[in-house]
C-alpha cells in the first residue's frame, strides 16, 4: 500500500522518462518580449529579485561577496518555480527527490566548506569552539560541532524533500477517497482541498526561501 502512494513520486519508467525535463521546460515557455517590454509579470518578478536580493545582503556581512546574492537569488527563484509547477496536475516535481534537493545542497556546501578551510583556516578552527564555552566540554563540543557542519547538506535536502512530498502525499489520500464519500461530504473534501492547496503554495514559497536563506547563512559563516 505504502508503495503505490509513494509510486506517484518516483521520477522513472522502465524505457524513458521526460519527467526531469518539467524542471527547466517552463523556461522555454517565457515570451522573448517579456524580457524587452515591462509588463505587471515582469515588474512582480523584478520586485521578487530585488526584495530577495536585499535580505541576501543584509546576511552576507563580507563586502567582497556583496555581488554573490545573484547566486542565492537565482537559487531561491529555481526552487521556487519547481515547487509551484508540483501544484499543477500531471506535472513532475522535481523538489521532492532527494537526487534534486541534495544535488542543490552538496555542491554548494562543498564549495563553501573547501573555501573556508583554503582562505580562512584559523577561522574555522575558532568557528568549531563556541566562545565562552568550558574547557572540560571543548573536545566534546568539537565533535558535536564537526558532524553538524557535516550533516548540513543532508538536513537541507531532507527538508525540502519531505515538506514537498508530505503535502502532495495528504492531497494524493483525500483525492482518492473522493469516490466513496457523498455528496455533501465530497462537497467539504472539494472545499479542504483547495485550503491544502493554498497551504502548499505558500509552502512552496516559505521552502525556497528557507533553502536559499540557510546557504547564505553558511557562506556568510565562513567569511
Amino acid at each position: 500500500m505504502m508503495s503505490s502512494l509513494f509510486s506517484s513520486f518516483d521520477p522513472s519508467t522502465k524505457i524513458f522518462s521526460l519527467n526531469w525535463l518539467s524542471t527547466f521546460i517552463v523556461f522555454f515557455f517565457i515570451p522573448s518580449l517579456y524580457w524587452f517590454i515591462p509588463s505587471r509579470l515582469n515588474m512582480l518578478w523584478m520586485k521578487i529579485i530585488l526584495t530577495m536580493h536585499k535580505e541576501f545582503k543584509i546576511l552576507i556581512k563580507n563586502n567582497k561577496m556583496k555581488s554573490s546574492t545573484l547566486i542565492f537569488t537565482s537559487l531561491f527563484m529555481f526552487i521556487m518555480v519547481n515547487n509551484f509547477m508540483g501544484l499543477f496536475p500531471y506535472i513532475f516535481t522535481g523538489t521532492s527527490q532527494m537526487v534534486m534537493t541534495l544535488s542543490l545542497s552538496f555542491p554548494l556546501w562543498l564549495t563553501f566548506m573547501l573555501y573556508g578551510w583554503i582562505k580562512n583556516t584559523n577561522h574555522m578552527f575558532i568557528h568549531l569552539v563556541p566562545q565562552g564555552a568550558p574547557n572540560i566540554l571543548l573536545p566534546f563540543l568539537v565533535i558535536v560541532e564537526s558532524i553538524s557542519n557535516i550533516i548540513r547538506p543532508m538536513t537541507l535536502a531532507i527538508r525540502l524533500m519531505a515538506n514537498m512530498v508530505a503535502g502532495h502525499l495528504l492531497m494524493t489520500l483525500l483525492g482518492n477517497s473522493g469516490s466513496m464519500l457523498s455528496l455533501y461530504s465530497l462537497s467539504l473534501l472539494i472545499i479542504i482541498q483547495i485550503l491544502l492547496l493554498l497551504l502548499e503554495s505558500a509552502v512552496t514559497i516559505i521552502q525556497a526561501y528557507v533553502f536559499s536563506i540557510l546557504i547564505t547563512l553558511y557562506s556568510s559563516e565562513i567569511t
